[in-house]
């Protein structure tokens, strides 16, 4: 058994939200999610925390007492909190006036919120999450026009998460414009040029970004690609990660089929598998080094965890504590060949 206790392990809370509501299935509690995820255990192993997804109804960011409540639940279920969703939907970074000035008020409420559980002791690390808020039909009508823009209201959200002293990351996914290719998305980071913004990776979206859906001109794996070649998978893994490894401040281990899915509001993203779904393409604990390890096999070390993400799995999925332990030994996988100790 592995002895490393870095990256920690996370669990994420979004996917109780994301895709649900009254278009779909019910959402999934937050007290639901936080007691499967302290119940799950492999080996002896347990979850070190949450990823937060700062959405409704799993918390009112205007409520004082929401961190407090919060901190108190994590130190009793003995977890702490990590990166942190900010609910940017509410505006667009590609918007009006009035939708950008929204977009950047997302970013500063979720700073204060992830400030609060800092000074209570209880978020030793993470991020912020942020994306476009854009979908890519709109974008392409004015793509370097677009792009400017979004780049300028990401810079306005950077100076804000400076002052926090936070970082912000994007998540690059197919469906939200400027960031839905992995040239695009390197093209965006360098343009908005802030030393606190970073990427997020998520091993289901980035592999369709090797697809090139929405890009087809950035496609890397051809039309007709087979995805059992692992060979050719490798390569086309090692293209994407070698592009945005330098940028990768946070990191989500997935599955995916090499498909794509939409559910309730959500647009079709990369379909997020199950960790043991016997028609996923990726090798999870292999294909991570990609992330995680720099071109000479070195570890980078670039973030102190790693969250699983699920989105949009169905509710009796989520609510078998059983799913909870496959996905815990999935990313105990990653860390013992690609951890440290410290």
């Amino acid at each position: 058994m592995s002895q490393n206790n870095f990256p920690k392990l996370h669990n994420a809370t979004w996917p109780g939200i994301v895709g649900k509501g009254a278009d779909s299935e019910p959402v999934i509690p937050f007290d639901t999610l936080l007691e499967m995820t302290a119940a799950a255990e492999v080996d002896g192993v347990k979850f070190d925390g949450l990823d937060l997804g700062l959405l409704d109804p799993h918390f009112k960011l205007d409520d004082s007492d929401e961190t407090k409540i919060l901190a108190e639940k994590l130190q009793k279920n003995k977890l702490v909190a990590g990166s942190l969703v900010a609910p940017i939907w509410a505006g667009s970074a590609m918007g009006t006036a009035d939708q950008r000035k929204t977009f950047v008020d997302m970013v500063r409420k979720a700073c204060e919120f992830g400030k609060k559980l800092r000074d209570l002791g209880v978020r030793p690390y993470g991020v912020i999450r942020i994306d476009s808020a854009a979908g890519v039909e709109d974008w392409a009508k004015d793509p370097a026009g677009n792009t400017k823009i979004i780049a300028e209201t990401f810079r306005e959200a950077c100076d804000v998460a400076a002052g926090y002293g936070e970082k912000l990351a994007t998540e690059g996914e197919i469906c939200w414009g400027a960031m839905h290719s992995w040239k695009h998305m390197v093209e965006l980071l360098e343009m908005v040029n802030r030393p606190n913004i970073g990427f997020q990776a998520d091993m289901s979206h980035t592999f369709l970004y090797t697809m090139g859906y929405n890009a087809p001109e950035h496609r890397i794996l051809p039309k007709d690609a087979d995805l059992n070649d692992r060979e050719a998978v490798k390569a086309a893994l090692k293209t994407v990660t070698d592009a945005l490894r330098p940028w990768t401040i946070d990191f989500h281990v997935a599955q995916n089929d090499g498909s794509v899915f939409g559910q309730g509001s959500h647009d079709k993203t990369g379909r997020h598998c199950q960790a043991t779904d016997p028609n996923g393409v990726l090798d999870i604990a292999h294909d991570a080094g990609y992330w995680l390890r720099d071109e000479k096999g070195e570890l980078t070390k670039a973030f102190k965890h790693i969250c699983w993400d699920g989105c949009m799995f169905p509710n009796d999925v989520m609510n078998n504590q059983q799913t909870w332990n496959d996905i815990l030994a999935a990313l105990v996988k990653v860390r013992n060949a690609h951890g440290w100790k410290a």
